[in-house]
């Protein structure tokens, strides 16, 4: 496959056509219901859609049949994604100050994804609340057979702030690790308070993992609400719980990635990466987080053909497969596509649900915003005109990252994201239709601009591929 040749000048102008393009994308994408009804059959038709699942594999198949009714060029990639069940999940406190004889106390919590099962009747113990994990190993064998909760707290006002990412990313790891750390020191189950804004004793899952010279306990998230009482119980006396978790990690399953092309007029060799990832937890049915996504990368293809539009460069929608449980799909298409890496323009991912869009931000080098910014500018006019530089981009698209593609995305309005992210609540009425819209008409932009422009991208620097 030929490799299109480099040539770094200043960008000028967009043309006239170009930007009138860009103006009817624009215009088309805040009138159309495309993006939403395919949103309403994802999540309410096919509702969850775990990876391994079921439901996951046919949203693939879903999804590849109304991308080829557009025109597009179709294929699943095959990805092996693993097929981790949740099962019985109970917490109630046995043993507490104050507590009236022969009664207990109801435990919100639901299992981590890719625990271990307690015994089939449980585990019952004593449970040691700590914050952080210096506080965990000043404890030493003290929480030998104990139970251990994190009590990390989300910080709700960076988040309201519109940081709810960065705040996201103080809390996650007690999540990610806390089972291995709690292990260590001899405990017997891992608990952590959910890594969320929202309390509305909802319990927030996601992926945890273990080491392999560590022995694997069974993890799960406790409400918001839950955590705060047993800091408070524990603040005054032992406090004991029985915890029933029995999750099953069964054997991978294939299931795929589907990817679609919209062939390119004159570079049909270069790609524009527009995409979502298509798992989702199985607690709600996956609207913010990530039928969103998907849908308006959907959009993007959609609005080209219906307006007859005709991209320089190959616009290709991606929905990824698991993302969640440890990021298969975009490993897989990085792997698969490594030797056309150089001929990958640029990929962009929505994956932070369906906000307000603000604008577009960028992981490659910073020569690039003036490549953007006549793009931003006709954006401006439903408030999504802001562009700017990251180090880093969407989880998906990171392996591309790694092997020197410019990554892009939009920037949303997230103070709400984590209120629901994770959780039952995640469903179709958390999402704003015409936020939606909004949304569709940044991806439609953004793809299109990338799409066309005359002169080439700087790319950012090679780095060693991410680990999930």
């Amino acid at each position: 496959m030929a490799v299109a040749q480099r040539n770094f000048q200043q960008t000028p102008p967009y043309s006239p056509q170009l930007t009138s393009e860009l103006k009817q994308l624009q215009e088309a994408a805040l009138k159309s219901d495309y993006a939403w009804e395919q949103l309403a059959h994802l999540t309410n038709n096919i509702g969850p859609r775990p990876a391994g699942s079921a439901q996951a594999n046919h949203a693939a198949q879903y999804v590849a049949s109304e991308l080829r009714k557009l025109g597009l060029d179709v294929r699943l990639e095959k990805v092996m994604v693993p097929h981790w069940v949740r099962g019985e999940e109970t917490g109630a406190l046995v043993e507490f100050p104050g507590m009236a004889p022969g009664t207990t106390q109801k435990i919100v919590l639901t299992a981590l994804g890719g625990s271990v099962a307690t015994p089939p009747q449980g585990v019952t113990a004593e449970v040691v609340v700590v914050n952080t994990f210096d506080e965990l190993t000043a404890l030493g064998n003290k929480v030998a057979g104990k139970i251990i909760l994190f009590n990390e707290k989300f910080d709700k006002q960076l988040a309201a702030m519109g940081r709810g990412g960065p705040a996201y990313g103080q809390a996650v790891i007690y999540r990610g690790i806390g089972a291995i750390a709690a292990a260590r020191q001899g405990a017997i189950a891992s608990l952590i308070r959910s890594v969320g804004g929202a309390d509305y004793r909802l319990p927030h899952t996601g992926a945890m993992r273990y080491q392999q010279d560590v022995p694997k306990i069974p993890a799960a998230a406790l409400s918001a609400e839950d955590a705060d009482l047993l800091a408070y119980l524990t603040g005054q006396g032992p406090v004991r719980m029985h915890l029933v978790l029995t999750p099953q990690q069964l054997p991978e399953v294939e299931s795929y990635n589907v990817v679609a092309d919209l062939k390119g007029s004159e570079h049909p060799e270069q790609v524009v990466i527009v995409s979502g990832h298509l798992d989702s937890w199985d607690l709600g049915t996956g609207a913010i987080d990530d039928g969103a996504g998907v849908v308006v990368a959907m959009q993007a293809a959609h609005l080209v053909k219906q307006l007859g539009l005709h991209p320089r460069r190959t616009i290709r929608v991606i929905a990824w497969m698991n993302e969640e449980f440890g990021v298969s799909g975009g490993t897989a298409y990085a792997a698969l596509h490594k030797d056309e890496a150089a001929n990958h323009f640029a990929a962009i991912e929505s994956d932070l649900g369906a906000g307000h869009p603000a604008g577009i931000s960028m992981a490659a080098p910073r020569e690039n915003l003036a490549s953007l910014r006549p793009a931003a500018a006709i954006l401006q006019s439903s408030g999504a005109g802001i562009v700017q530089a990251s180090e880093d981009t969407e989880t998906d698209i990171s392996p591309l990252l790694a092997l020197g593609v410019p990554c892009f995305g939009p920037i949303q309005d997230d103070r709400f994201y984590f209120n629901y992210h994770h959780t039952a609540a995640d469903t179709l009425d958390k999402v704003i239709p015409r936020e939606l819209q909004e949304n569709a008409a940044v991806m439609a932009v953004l793809a299109y601009v990338l799409a066309n422009v005359p002169t080439d991208l700087q790319r950012p620097t090679p780095r060693p591929a991410p680990t999930f």
